[in-house]
């Protein structure tokens, strides 16, 4: 499903060109035919890792002869170019890199996925798993070139912390920046800019959030208490193996900036995926209503679910609506095979009520159980052709199942 995502996004992905006429000081950016995205080639690549804060590559297969994988091509190369363009005061360069031609020098990146852009930040390598839009690849590199962790000083920052409920985001209480912190500060790198690290060195900010002198708390979205993690003083590699073993949440939001990194991070190929509305009234009932069940099962590893607001994703609505057959201007939750995006969705035709979260925790174990899966509706779609198949001498005669699935 990942790459009938990337071949829509690809037509779709140039967000911030948009016709002239604005008002002054209003206007959106359009692309000013002036080239700024390199060729890297084994000649000018080492040159471009030291002369830029960031670099970022587009690993890329060589142009097609089909045209319209070229104009495809075309179009993200523009996305490229545009996004140099906003981005050109900020020491950041854009090059390509031909998997054929260029070979030997991808070898030398560590470049292996094609159709990935790669951001070389110092002596770190961040894959941007989002969507290729000029806007959120701006937003990303912004990102990116901010200090891997922000510190919390005051009630102001405090209370902005705290309202980032949709987000991964942990936070320690260190003497100063020469101590415990530093391998609080290693660890951050390791993934940002898609977890958000903070600290803080101020006893009352550590008193409100109960933190203890080097202890760290990790806040799980949507979660109202932290897990503190395990052991005083951590090392960075205590820090990384406890991010990376909960870094999946029970309830995760889709976004533009890794929107196929959560795609791919499937559960034994299948997601449980909840449309809403944040701003409707019954999709944010409903979505209270997922964050009850996620926080009544936020121990169960095998519990994941993939919340999608339509409004952060217009292009793609449609598409949706058409590939699982529904009306996304109401809550919807099912079960998606990653694979071939086939699923099964919680009957909630009933237009006076919302399911309870007990309904949906008994709808989410039949699907954890197998009760449900994407297979059923295969089955009786097979079944049902069957039908029309066998001749009428032979309906009421005893059949071998195995005949029946043979073709």
């Amino acid at each position: 499903m990942q790459q009938i995502w990337l071949s829509l996004l690809s037509a779709l992905s140039l967000r911030l060109v948009l016709p002239g006429g604005a008002e002054e000081g209003l206007e959106f950016p359009n692309f000013d035919g002036k080239d700024r995205v390199l060729d890297i080639s084994e000649r000018n690549y080492k040159k471009a890792l030291k002369r830029y804060d960031l670099l970022c590559l587009f690993y890329h297969e060589p142009m097609p002869a089909n045209k319209g994988l070229q104009k495809r091509f075309q179009m993200t190369e523009l996305v490229l170019e545009l996004t140099a363009q906003v981005l050109e005061n900020k020491d950041i360069a854009f090059g390509m890199v031909d998997s054929q031609k260029d070979a030997k020098v991808a070898k030398k990146l560590g470049l292996e996925e094609v159709g990935s852009l790669y951001v070389f930040k110092d002596d770190r390598v961040i894959e941007f798993d989002g969507e290729l839009s000029a806007d959120t690849l701006v937003e990303f590199l912004l990102d990116v070139l901010e200090d891997p962790v922000e510190i919390i000083n005051s009630a102001m920052e405090l209370r902005a912390f705290e309202r980032m409920e949709e987000d991964i985001r942990l936070i320690g209480y260190f003497k100063g920046e020469d101590s415990y912190y530093k391998a609080f500060q290693e660890a951050s790198e390791r993934f940002q800019p898609y977890i958000k690290f903070f600290a803080t060195f101020d006893k009352s900010v550590a008193k409100h959030l109960s933190l203890k002198m080097n202890a760290v708390n990790f806040y799980e979205p949507f979660m109202e208490e932290p897990a503190v993690l395990p052991g005083r003083p951590l090392s960075e590699m205590d820090i990384v193996e406890f991010v990376t073993q909960h870094r999946r949440a029970t309830l995760r939001k889709l976004r533009a900036e890794n929107m196929f990194e959560t795609w791919e991070d499937d559960m034994d190929g299948i997601h449980i995926v909840a449309f809403a509305e944040e701003e409707d009234p019954d999709g944010y009932e409903f979505l209270e209503i997922l964050k009850d069940v996620a926080r009544d099962n936020t121990n169960n590893p095998e519990l994941s679910i993939v919340w999608i607001d339509p409004d952060d994703f217009p292009l793609l609505t449609t598409y949706w609506e058409k590939t699982f057959k529904l009306d996304l201007f109401r809550p919807q939750i099912g079960v998606v095979n990653v694979t071939d995006a086939d699923s099964v969705w919680l009957d909630m035709s009933d237009d006076e009520d919302l399911p309870t979260a007990e309904e949906l925790e008994d709808w989410i174990e039949d699907v954890l159980s197998g009760r449900v899966n994407t297979e059923d509706d295969d089955e009786f779609a097979d079944d049902h052709d069957n039908d029309h198949l066998v001749p009428e001498d032979e309906e009421e005669g005893d059949q071998d199942p195995d005949e029946e699935d043979d073709e």
